[in-house]
């Protein structure tokens, strides 16, 4: 049985500010988008520029933390924050929702697209290879706050998280979302657009990876308190990735009717 280490959510403090690790683990993961996107327009595996990819990190930014607390607050917790709409704005005390961020950058996408003159999966191709690693820096940033834990196990691995309370091996879901929907997921996204693709398969790729990969993970992550299981046995989570599968599916079959994208050869 392990014992989860229990890490100062401080990472350094300079005089009066205090860095704490998952505001670090955010910056980590876009400034790993940010070197992945550029080494993808150095060799030609876009048509975007480095002034897009600067402008288009900028806009996502905000699309994740929007996106990410406005998801939270519909998804999980709609009548709290219904009676306490201020706390909306307390991001501090934690509630992030990677499904709310999506739909955020989603968002900026569309926005961002019009914009520019440019199409909508040219640029979710883009960005489709740049999240991976920045989700596994996210939870690495949850395993080291030791929070969203998960189910009771028996496994050799099994660790005890002292914020659970109650002194139980439990799964490190944190760490096999870290491996699954961080690494995993970029090696196949990233391979996979190692070739000219059809415009929109590389996105396709990535939402059905995700989607599946989180489903399972689910099964060993400890479901929110406040909603426990939901229907068909599933949680929130569950329910929430099986759209991104169905939408995945789609797009990759669409897109498989089109001719390769010279540009990302």
């Amino acid at each position: 049985m392990l014992v989860h280490p229990q890490f100062s959510p401080i990472a350094f403090q300079i005089g009066p500010v205090a860095v704490r690790w998952y505001g670090l683990m955010y910056l980590v993961a876009f400034a790993l988008a940010w070197t992945l996107g550029r080494w993808r327009i150095r060799h030609g595996k876009t048509p975007l520029t480095l002034r897009d990819l600067d402008d288009l990190l900028f806009y996502c930014v905000l699309g994740v933390v929007v996106g990410g607390r406005l998801g939270y607050v519909l998804f999980y917790k709609p009548s709290h924050y219904l009676a306490h709409p201020l706390e909306i704005f307390e991001v501090w005390q934690g509630g992030m929702s990677f499904h709310g961020g999506l739909l955020g950058v989603i968002l900026v996408m569309l926005a961002f697209a019009r914009a520019r003159g440019r199409r909508f999966f040219e640029i979710g191709d883009f960005v489709a290879t740049l999240v991976p690693l920045g989700l596994a820096a996210g939870r690495l940033g949850n395993f080291i706050n030791g929070e969203l834990w998960g189910r009771p196990t028996t496994v050799p691995w099994g660790m005890v998280f002292p914020q659970a309370g109650d002194g139980i091996p439990r799964h490190p879901s944190q760490l096999y979302e870290l491996g699954l929907e961080g690494l995993a997921l970029f090696a196949l996204v990233w391979l996979f657009a190692r070739k000219p693709r059809p415009v929109g398969q590389v996105s396709g790729v990535f939402l059905m990876g995700y989607g599946v990969f989180r489903f399972i993970v689910e099964y060993t992550r400890e479901p929110d308190s406040f909603l426990g299981i939901l229907a068909a046995g599933f949680t929130m989570g569950q329910w929430l990735s099986l759209p991104m599968i169905v939408l995945g599916f789609v797009f990759y079959a669409w897109s498989a009717r089109r001719p390769p994208a010279g540009a990302q050869a």
